[in-house]
């Protein structure tokens, strides 16, 4: 009997059936009436989950590409811009930053550490302001997720635009673009969308569009006002990803069906199944005990054990595919993603591969209870 195969990751993350029936359809063109229907659908569904009014680009690229795509649109060689990192990926904002020369202020916390909003408007009060703040809301490195809303609330009015990278939490946990006052947010297709990957989105402000027509950074294909203006019309103006967009059609449907708020309480519920199930074992968290940290599980090893041969062992004696630390945690964590297509069952796999791989390598662990430790904290009543 051919293996069964869990993707328990924070991306990419499995795609339900629907979504890979669609992305399997047979081949149609860009530049027709019915391909600019799917188009229309796709901005109006990213647009209510985005939660915003204003206009929505969509990029065939990794995240990566709509980061870069922000920092090419919002800033000038030479513009003041405030970085707050808290892992691998706050880091990934200063290096593209710097890319584009930019003069950066690196407001950087210890990673498993959760951002301030005290701290990050005290900081952007002493430089001298900034043109413009960037934020990453979910840490996918350490588990992490900031509370946007606090940070945004502390620091609008203070003339800085305020770009997110939402890339692993949108869909997942509360983002609110237009009433937080955020002027980019960034995602992309395969996280909380449960789509593959390949496609980008950026949600920007009406401050954000004003500000990139000033801009002298060079860019071309990631130039938001082309993308808008075709984007108005229900086009693009290069040759789409057409496939990965019916996929992302049928996605958001999918999301919005059921109701965002529908989506943000079931992420609740995995991550809280996830950490007590974890807890239960005997092993440390290394992300935020908490309710927002809703995107993935950060989990220590004990520390003569390597994660990575953890996530090795998980993957090649029970099929379960989980990642291991990045930089700094490499060897030291496994991380449990329980965002999009996932349910508290993939999740209880997950934890029942990791209780074999840590017991196989030695380690001293409680056995047999994370899987009702797990069940019964998702069956917790939830107020999002």
């Amino acid at each position: 009997m051919p293996e069964k195969r869990y993707l328990v990751t924070p991306g990419p993350t499995p795609v339900p059936p629907e979504v890979l029936a669609a992305t399997a359809a047979p081949m149609i063109h860009h530049r027709t009436p019915e391909f600019r229907a799917v188009l229309a659908r796709v901005f109006d569904r990213l647009q209510q989950v985005y939660r915003t009014e204003h206009g929505v680009v969509l990029f065939a690229s990794a995240g990566t590409g709509a980061m870069e795509s922000a920092v090419a649109n919002l800033c000038s060689p030479g513009d003041r811009v405030l970085v707050v990192s808290h892992g691998f990926f706050g880091e990934r904002w200063a290096a593209i930053a710097r890319a584009y020369r930019c003069d950066v202020d690196h407001l950087r916390y210890e990673w498993g550490e959760t951002p301030s909003a005290d701290d990050v408007a005290a900081r952007l009060e002493e430089s001298g302001g900034a043109k413009v703040v960037f934020l990453t809301q979910s840490d996918t490195s350490t588990g992490v997720v900031a509370d946007i809303r606090a940070i945004a609330e502390r620091i609008n009015g203070s003339d800085a635009l305020i770009a997110v990278d939402a890339i692993s939490s949108l869909a997942a946990v509360p983002l609110e673009t237009d009433a937080w006052g955020l002027d980019a947010v960034v995602t992309s297709s395969h996280k909380a969308l449960m789509s593959p990957a390949g496609l980008a989105a950026v949600a920007v402000s009406p401050a954000a569009v004003e500000a990139a027509r000033t801009v002298t950074s060079p860019r071309f294909y990631f130039d938001w006002e082309r993308m808008l203006e075709a984007h108005a019309k229900h086009d693009t103006p290069f040759s789409p990803a057409i496939s990965l967009v019916l996929g992302l059609d049928v996605a958001l449907d999918l999301v919005l069906e059921a109701g965002l708020e529908a989506a943000h309480e079931r992420h609740v519920r995995l991550g809280r199944a996830c950490r007590a199930g974890a807890k239960a074992m005997g092993l440390e968290l290394f992300s935020p005990d908490e309710d927002r940290a809703a995107v993935v599980t950060a989990i220590r090893v004990p520390p003569d054990i390597d994660s990575s041969a953890i996530v090795l062992a998980m993957r090649d004696r029970s099929g379960v595919t989980v990642v291991g630390g990045q930089g700094e945690l490499k060897g030291k964590i496994v991380r449990i993603g329980h965002i999009g297509y996932i349910d508290v069952h993939d999740i209880a796999t997950a934890l029942t591969a990791l209780e074999l791989a840590l017991v196989e390598a030695g380690a001293d662990v409680e056995r047999g209870v994370a899987v009702s430790a797990a069940l019964e904290a998702h069956a917790e009543p939830v107020t999002v």
